[in-house]
């Protein structure tokens, strides 16, 4: 039985649901003053948020109540929205297949002004060649048509994220996984014809995973763009410092800095989710990656630049807790 369906069946007995689930939408946590003095002391420029919304691990952080993922995955994002240090969100399911304009105008009624998204664009214009993994069905190994297609992506991606964010989308992200890329400048090349061929107005962003291809080339197609590189905490990848300098995203006119901060050193992905889980507290610190990304903060505000960062509960175990203590090394 869906979530929903087994809300409207309690919902007739009232004596045996939670306080909570008998209340319209989630409740927020209380914020301790120190956070929202902090809050306010940070640039209003400097956008911080989770790579997503809906783990319940962060009850009492986040959350004041005890709710399950799919009711935060559904109605969590206003209460989030109400932390004054999470400015800024991720928003992936769009990586697997488009949203309409009317679900992005949903999520842009939940927020308050200000608030940004990070979109990922969908994977089927990110992805050469499709992997051998079962998910990909008879489509394994062969040859991706879509790959790097500016007319899929200027009417199925682009035109839903303008309409339904407006203002509120923050950067749209193309994310290329590891991935056999070919020669560095030809690949260079046929981003630069992509992102070229893309309507004007939106921030594109693009994230690599093969550091190989973190090339002049690559920046020079970003700067001809008017696209920016998304920096990203990668045990793949250099330093956020080093890929800033390759990218070039420092360069004057950039339109933003847009960072991802994904994973700490020695651990997969996998496992650390599983070493993590349920999110509710910093369990691996990573205060080199803290410093690398402040110092990117307070170069973009003294530039002028927006600065978009989202922090994966990956990164050190908890996500809220790590955008605090990197809103404490930004303001010092």
């Amino acid at each position: 039985m869906s979530t929903r369906g087994r809300s409207d069946q309690l919902a007739l007995f009232p004596g045996l649901v939670p306080e909570k689930e008998r209340r319209a939408g989630v409740e927020p946590a209380e914020v301790p003053e120190e956070v929202r003095q902090l809050a306010l002391d940070l640039p209003p420029g400097i956008r911080l948020g989770g790579s997503t919304w809906s783990f319940p691990g962060w009850m009492g952080l986040v959350w004041g109540g005890k709710y399950s993922e799919s009711r935060l995955a559904n109605e969590g994002l206003a209460a989030y929205a109400q932390h004054p240090l999470l400015r800024g969100v991720g928003l992936d399911r769009t990586y697997y297949q488009p949203l309409p304009v009317r679900e992005f105008a949903e999520y842009a009624a939940a927020v308050p002004e200000g608030f940004r998204f990070l979109v990922k664009a969908q994977e089927v214009l990110t992805v050469s060649r499709w992997p051998d993994r079962p998910r990909y069905g008879a489509q394994q190994g062969q040859t991706n048509p879509l790959f790097l297609d500016p007319v899929y992506a200027a009417e199925k991606v682009v035109a839903p994220y303008v309409e339904g964010l407006g203002e509120k989308g923050g950067a749209l992200l193309f994310q290329l996984s590891p991935q056999d890329l070919g020669v560095p400048e030809k690949f260079a090349d046929e981003l630069h014809a992509f992102l070229s061929a893309l309507p004007r107005g939106p921030v594109y962003a693009v994230e690599l995973r093969n550091r190989e291809a973190l090339t002049r080339a690559y920046a020079d197609a970003l700067a001809a763009t008017g696209a920016v590189h998304c920096h990203n905490v990668h045990p793949r990848m250099p330093e956020v410092r080093v890929q800033a300098r390759l990218a070039g995203n420092s360069r004057p006119g950039a339109p933003a800095t847009v960072i991802r901060w994904l994973l700490g050193p020695g651990l997969t992905y996998e496992e650390a989710g599983r070493r993590y889980r349920p999110f509710d507290r910093i369990q691996k610190e990573d205060p080199a990656a803290r410093r690398a990304l402040a110092e990117l903060a307070r170069e973009a505000h003294a530039a002028g630049r927006p600065f978009l960062c989202t922090v994966n509960n990956n990164a050190e175990g908890c996500a809220p807790l790590s955008i605090v203590e990197l809103a404490r090394e930004i303001a010092r």
